[in-house]
């Protein structure tokens, strides 16, 4: 069975047509009956009556001629003319004038059917008089019909104006199953994305300036602190820290964008090794690894880009190393066609309603300080990498009901090469 948006009753110009046929056709039925009156009213008129016996005879009642007389058709105007066959085989011709009208009394019979009447009203003209008000009627009759499936379209017309002229706020009401609904429910959809990117864009300015300005002034008080004099190992320390920080918060921010406007073409799609990219990340960060062998004896591997995959393992690494004093496990395990990966930490934890949050742009738990270091971007590029290699990534509690948190990167082992592409 079809779908309701793809239905012949459903599609727009299918409806209009067969609104325009069904009025045509009405108007041919009325008109071909009419018709039918008109040529049964002057057959009538012009046929002559079948032939009727005819005998002519003396005041003595001696008989002069017997035969069968035919009308000849013609116009009453003419007159009456008859043929008259004779019993000898001869044939005769009797006409009499046409009949002179005179004024009706009130004894005088019916009128006939255009006695009185105007001569515009008389045929032909009477005909053609109907036919115009039957064609005013059938088009007085399939406007509104039109009118009402087209009324749609100018809403999206409308709204379309609007949308361009800068309010992304505007909808189309969605109406319907045939082109038009299917069209509004494009534009809804488009706008909706449009208007969460511009939005998302807005956020990502605003809270990059906060978070550019704080290490900027940091820098600014120590330099100001180390003129005329020497600088401290400690004053150094600092700036360097606060230099590497602008750095990082530079490098997420560009590849954040990259990520959103989706210019994936230029990514290097190969076979990733994921046991050996996350052995060289846990040394890196001192986190235990463990792997579940899989069942088929497969190797843990991935369609994708390999930094990107490696920024969005250190992510996960370096945001448990920031939350916990050691204790970081990340164990590695197949489930059917998908490679999870899980970081887990002893940390504070994440409280259920914050677990999707943290994964939003500069968004940071409460209470939770800059000195703690990163700016809020780390989580939100592992959900953008996620989701660009086709997968996913999701914040639970720990399954041993110890305090800390644990990430799961669940990835298919297509990846890259399967995810659907993000415009």
């Amino acid at each position: 069975m079809l779908p309701p948006d793809r239905r012949l009753t459903h599609r727009l110009y299918l409806r209009i047509w067969l609104a325009v046929a069904g009025s045509l056709a009405v108007f041919a039925l009325i008109v071909g009956y009419a018709w039918r009156l008109a040529a049964e009213h002057n057959s009538q008129r012009l046929e002559a009556p079948p032939g009727r016996e005819l005998q002519l005879s003396r005041a003595d009642g001696s008989l002069l001629l017997q035969g069968q007389a035919n009308r000849l058709p013609g116009e009453p105007e003419a007159g009456l003319q008859l043929r008259v066959q004779a019993s000898d085989g001869q044939t005769y011709y009797l006409r009499l004038s046409p009949r002179q009208r005179q004024r009706a009394s009130p004894d005088a019979g019916p009128p006939g059917p255009h006695h009185g009447a105007a001569f515009w009203l008389r045929p032909p003209y009477g005909y053609v008089w109907m036919l115009a008000l039957v064609g005013l009627g059938v088009s007085l009759g399939v406007f509104p019909i039109i009118r009402r499936l087209l009324q749609r379209l100018e809403q999206l017309e409308r709204s379309v104006q609007r949308f361009g002229e800068g309010d992304l706020s505007v909808r189309v009401a969605e109406q319907g199953h045939d082109e038009v609904a299917r069209l509004a429910r494009q534009f809804n959809a488009a706008a909706e994305r449009i208007e969460s990117l511009v939005q998302a864009h807005k956020s990502l300015l605003a809270n990059a300036s906060h978070e550019l300005r704080s290490p900027l002034t940091r820098i600014r008080m120590g330099l100001e602190l180390m003129q005329g004099g020497q600088s401290s190992p400690a004053f150094r320390a600092e700036i360097e820290r606060n230099i590497a920080e602008l750095d990082q918060l530079v490098d997420e921010i560009l590849l954040a964008s990259r990520l959103d406007a989706g210019a994936g073409s230029g990514a290097q799609i190969e076979e990733v090794d994921l046991l050996g990219l996350a052995a060289e990340e846990c040394a890196r960060v001192e986190a235990q690894l463990s792997l579940a062998p899989a069942q088929d004896g497969s190797l843990l591997q991935v369609q994708g880009d390999a930094k990107l995959l490696r920024r969005a393992l250190r992510n996960l690494l370096e945001n448990a190393r920031r939350y916990s004093q050691g204790g970081i496990t990340l164990s590695l395990q197949r489930q059917g066609q998908d490679n999870l990966l899980r970081v887990c930490d002893l940390g504070p934890g994440v409280p259920e309603a914050q677990r999707e949050r943290i994964f939003e742009p500069f968004y940071r738990l409460p209470g939770a300080s800059e000195r703690a270091g990163g700016v809020g971007l780390g989580l939100a590029l592992v959900r953008s990498i996620a989701q660009r290699h086709g997968g996913s990534v999701q914040c639970h509690a720990r399954p041993d009901g110890r305090s800390g948190a644990c990430f799961e990167l669940r990835l298919p082992q297509q990846g890259m090469a399967a995810a659907p592409s993000r415009t």
